[in-house]
């Protein structure tokens, strides 16, 4: 009987640590949550009045992760319109089974050099559940906005 109940509670105590991973809600709502709470500059908090968040599409695809050969469920990414700024943010919801294959695939195929004369300085790749978040831009904002993520 013993055996039966500490068998249970472990199999118990795993699923609530995977409902803790998974996060709820739209991307939009995700991606607003992580800017809100994040630790940013005053000078960037400024810049994100001229960013825009848009549905990753397939044509967007190569451009911001570097590769079409990634399968998602739905994908947004925030990034300035016409600056000279080397930054992008985006959240991509996936099978949580491929979690772990997109983030590699992001990985090798990202260039922090796209932009025209400029390169972002770092680039971070983080998972929570189903939700992949990948950023490139400045090393103190793209560790600011992993740490909002990770505290979600």
């Amino acid at each position: 009987m013993m055996s039966v109940a500490v068998c249970i509670m472990c199999t118990a105590c795993g699923s609530a640590q995977k409902e803790s991973e998974v996060l709820n809600g739209s991307l939009n709502d995700i991606m607003d949550t992580i800017y809100e709470n994040a630790d940013l500059s005053e000078d960037f908090r400024e810049a994100l009045n001229y960013y825009e968040t848009y549905d990753l599409t397939e044509d967007m695809e190569v451009s911001i992760l570097g590769t079409d050969e990634i399968d998602y469920l739905e994908g947004i990414v925030s990034m300035p319109m016409n600056s000279s700024i080397a930054y992008q943010c985006v959240l991509l919801r996936v099978n949580e089974e491929d979690a772990a294959t997109v983030k590699q695939q992001i990985k090798e195929n990202a260039d922090l050099a796209k932009w025209i004369c400029v390169s972002a300085e770092t680039m971070l790749i983080e998972s929570r559940g189903n939700v992949i978040f990948f950023v490139m831009g400045e090393q103190n904002t793209v560790y600011a906005l992993n740490s909002a993520f990770q505290n979600l």
